[in-house]
């Protein structure tokens, strides 16, 4: 259980928003070297000093947050300079969120690729944290909220969100998996097979879940995934529930 002083994901990014507010920079795309710049003069980073990020150069990487061995209180992060350049924002404030909240858990953190933009449920409680610590920063709720209200949702309004908030699509989509009140079910394809899928709280609450016809799942017959046809579908389908679900 969670106590009322113990520092969140949600609390951390709430705050820095509200530090940049009172500056005057919160402005979109959130800036993030200015937010690695400020930690070090506030609660979250005080005394730590916290270099500009750089390129991963060894293994294979998402991103790391590394001490120093010879200097305790300065910490580096890395990020995979081959990502593109909205996956490298996520993956730094994923780090960010890393250093704020852990640590003083461990003198490094190793992110592979789906600890930093899945946040699926496999992976380990302070990799979700860091994802959703990165995600309440760079997609301020209060925005989001304001940008779903009232309209109906698909692939171009996600797309052009995404865009606002110099964020991934895939990470915008799973923002608002977790953030919408509508019974949604986000489901990634790779290669043919599902790698993950995101249900949001309504869904969970009503059970909702994909119909799944074997591991690794391939696409259900009827649906839009299992038409070799359609590259991409920007403005969806109606099609009845009980094609996906069971």
């Amino acid at each position: 259980m969670v106590g009322s002083n113990e520092l969140t994901p949600f609390k951390a990014a709430a705050t820095i928003l509200k530090w940049l507010d009172a500056i005057g920079e919160l402005t979109l795309p959130i800036n993030l070297d200015l937010v690695r710049q400020m930690l070090p003069t506030t609660p979250f980073g005080k005394g730590a000093v916290l270099l500009e990020p750089a390129p991963v150069t060894w293994g294979s990487s998402e991103g790391a947050l590394v001490r120093n061995p010879d200097n305790p209180n300065e910490w580096g992060i890395f990020y995979n300079g081959k990502a593109s350049p909205e996956r490298r924002r996520f993956t730094i404030a994923h780090e960010l969120g890393h250093f704020i909240l852990h640590r003083g858990q461990q003198p490094s953190f190793n992110c592979d690729k789906e600890s930093v933009y899945s946040g699926i449920d496999t992976i380990r409680v302070i990799e979700r944290e860091a994802d959703d610590f990165a995600s309440n920063l760079l997609m301020p709720g209060d925005l989001l909220r304001d940008w779903i209200s009232n309209q109906r949702i698909d692939l171009h309004v996600l797309s052009a969100i995404a865009k606002r908030f110099r964020v991934s699509f895939e990470a915008l989509c799973i923002r608002f998996i977790k953030f919408t009140t509508q019974r949604a079910i986000l489901v990634y394809w790779d290669n043919g097979y599902v790698k993950y899928e995101w249900r949001s709280s309504s869904a969970i609450k009503t059970r909702a879940r994909i119909r799944r016809n074997g591991d690794p799942a391939e696409p259900l017959p009827g649906t839009l995934a299992a038409d070799a046809s359609v590259d991409q579908e920007w403005d969806g389908t109606e099609m009845s529930a009980a094609i996906w679900c069971p």
